[in-house]
């Protein structure tokens, strides 16, 4: 059934909006609940998270939010980073794509919901997994305050903080993103909170 923030959603389209459509359309027909999550279309079974359709530059895709733990039958699941631990993605640039696969990801879409229904969990790496950057280390000896709130922070926000400034190759750019980071993280928030809230508006 469709709901009616996700119609308003898919009106307002601009890319990918046939592909979109065409792929919302197959997930409805395996009987999955629709919701509007993250600013996305989110498909459900029994109020657990299976899929989430979603567009970017250069495709649309299908996310399936525990797809590390599917069998990939066909080789098409995708990684999008190496950081990515539990979604994967399929991906489409044509409707005609999608057409031709249908069938394949309606056998997908179905295994989802029986890894879902199994109470699959993926293996997460622990925090603790992480390594903390150099300047981050030396930055925590000066700022008790900010090493008492990085503490607090949840283990999700605080491994996308590490791997935010882990990222450049820089000393000086990894040194700015904890800069502009640090108000944020004594506020207690994460990365995406502000970006997130405001999508849900």
């Amino acid at each position: 059934m469709n709901h009616p923030r996700v119609d308003k959603f898919f009106s307002t389209l601009q890319r990918w909006k046939k592909e979109m459509e065409r792929l919302r359309s197959i997930v409805l027909e395996c009987g999955l609940t629709e919701e509007l999550k993250w600013g996305q279309p989110c498909y459900t079974f029994e109020n657990r998270n299976i899929l989430i359709i979603h567009g970017f530059k250069e495709y649309c895709a299908i996310l399936f939010v525990k797809g590390a733990l599917m069998s990939d039958s066909e080789g098409i699941l995708i990684q999008q980073t190496k950081n990515v631990q539990a979604g994967r993605h399929i991906r489409f640039t044509n409707v005609r794509e999608i057409l031709e696969l249908e069938p394949v990801l309606k056998r997908y879409i179905y295994e989802a919901i029986e890894v879902e229904r199994a109470g699959l969990k993926v293996a997460k790496k622990k925090t603790s997994d992480f390594p903390v950057p150099e300047e981050l280390s030396a930055r925590f000896e000066k700022d008790p305050a900010l090493n008492a709130a990085f503490r607090e922070l949840t283990p999700g926000r605080q491994r996308a903080y590490l791997l935010y400034f882990a990222q450049p190759k820089q000393s000086k750019t990894r040194e700015a993103r904890i800069d502009k980071s640090r108000q944020l993280i004594l506020d207690g928030k994460g990365l995406q909170d502000d970006y997130l809230r405001d999508r849900k508006k």
